[in-house]
């Protein structure tokens, strides 16, 4: 019996210490590799550290933003109390006048109500006049109440005869009430990042919690003219429609004379009101410039040359003086990172090729670069780890991210014990 005890006990002591041996080698293994591991991350970090740090800066406070020039000779006489010169592709702003004011915008006001109608109606629909927009102020169509048009000819209407009749129809039509419909067209505004906009009218007449600025109403211009719908209308200099009971014809003649006045030109919209003034927001397409002006309170009557006169002088100092320049981004930014505490030792990274701007030939351009130079597990594939600011002079015109291509989970216990007996086997 003792020798059966004895031997139990021999068992047993053999048993701990073989647990014991596995356990101490464990540690160890595990130790070591995780030694090993951050070793090679701190000699990695630290030969990419200087690298790194020579194009880093803590810039939190950098917008998506466009840099401002003090006006130059030539657009210091404008007659706008406000106005603006936008690079149509990047939404730069060139120029600006009082481009952040909140002003009234007149009939300028249509662009929105063409693209809102556009983007929500249906093409097809036809729309029928009410009492109140048979009764809405000149300039109007002069239909009926009870008429009905086809929406696609009523946008016609609305933006080449600026129609204001014709855009109640619409709001109607589109949002069940013109109030409705004005406030779903305010808060689309916003989302487009128009912040300082705000419909009441859908046709522009003056109303006390209806205004934008120039840079708002350069923004939503950009973004309408991308739509081939809104170009098509806005282009053309004559159409013809009718209505669909008694099929009375109504002919449609555009009153944008900056079409045919301006070589390149592509649009956009006229207004005035006797609190906005001559207001206009122009389009150019010409020797490979895409720029969009905006004149508010350009003149009061009969002053109606002055729009003509700005807008001109804002597109010739814009084609005369700025050329399209690629610029490139990634200059200076490491192809990966290493990872502390990550699965993977280092994690590869998505930089942005390049963009272009219209740029002078006076300004300067320098992108600096701000990126850790080590990244922390875990790491999620598509997360922005750092940035690329733009300058131009001594400005900062836009920050545009740097993302992980590859997610890296967290090193774990169990990750450790695989790593360890993956050792041992081989």
């Amino acid at each position: 019996m003792n020798h059966y005890f004895n031997h139990q006990q021999r068992i047993f002591k053999y048993k701990t210490c073989a647990f014991s041996l596995l356990f101490i080698l464990s540690v160890f293994f595990i130790f070591t590799i995780f030694f090993a591991d951050s070793c090679y991350l701190d000699i990695y970090a630290f030969s990419k550290t200087e690298t790194i740090r020579n194009f880093t800066v803590s810039d939190k406070s950098v917008k998506d933003n466009t840099s401002k020039n003090s006006a130059p000779a030539e657009l210091s006489s404008l007659h706008a109390k406000a106005a603006i010169l936008m690079d149509g592709d990047n939404q730069r702003v060139l120029f600006g006048k009082e481009e952040e004011k909140e002003l009234p915008m007149a009939s300028t006001t249509k662009i929105m109500t063409c693209l809102y109608a556009i983007e929500h109606g249906n093409l097809s629909d036809k729309v029928t006049f009410s009492r109140r927009a048979a009764s809405a102020p000149k300039v109007r169509l002069g239909a009926r109440s009870g008429s009905q048009f086809l929406l696609s000819d009523l946008l016609y209407a609305l933006m080449l005869e600026s129609y204001n009749d014709v855009a109640v129809a619409i709001a109607e039509h589109i949002g069940g009430s013109v109030e409705q419909f004005c406030e779903d067209m305010t808060q689309e505004a916003r989302d487009y990042g128009c912040y300082h906009t705000s419909f009441e009218t859908p046709n522009g007449l003056d109303s006390a919690k209806h205004y934008t600025t120039c840079h708002d109403l350069a923004l939503l211009t950009c973004l309408a003219l991308k739509n081939e719908n809104f170009c098509k209308i806005i282009k053309e200099q004559s159409f013809s429609i009718k209505e669909l009971k008694n099929g009375q014809s109504y002919s449609l003649n555009n009153k944008n004379l900056f079409l045919t006045s301006y070589n390149g030109a592509i649009g956009v919209k006229t207004g005035y009101t006797n609190n906005a003034g001559y207001c206009f927001v122009g389009a150019v397409k010409k020797d490979g410039h895409y720029l969009i002006s905006v004149v508010l309170g350009s003149g009061w009557y009969p002053n109606r040359r002055y729009k003509w006169e700005d807008t001109k002088r804002l597109m010739d100092y814009g084609i005369k003086n700025y050329n399209k320049k690629e610029i490139p981004l990634n200059q200076g930014i490491p192809s990966k990172l290493p990872v502390k505490n990550g699965r993977k030792s280092t994690c590869t990274l998505s930089a942005p090729a390049s963009t272009s701007l219209y740029i002078s030939p006076t300004e300067k351009t320098r992108c600096i670069i701000s990126l850790s130079p080590s990244l922390t597990a875990p790491v999620q594939k598509g997360t922005a780890v750092g940035s690329v600011v733009l300058y131009i002079d001594s400005k900062p015109y836009r920050s545009y991210p740097i993302y992980a291509r590859q997610s890296i989970k967290k090193r774990t216990f169990a990750w450790y014990y695989k790593r360890m007996f993956y050792y041992l086997i081989h």
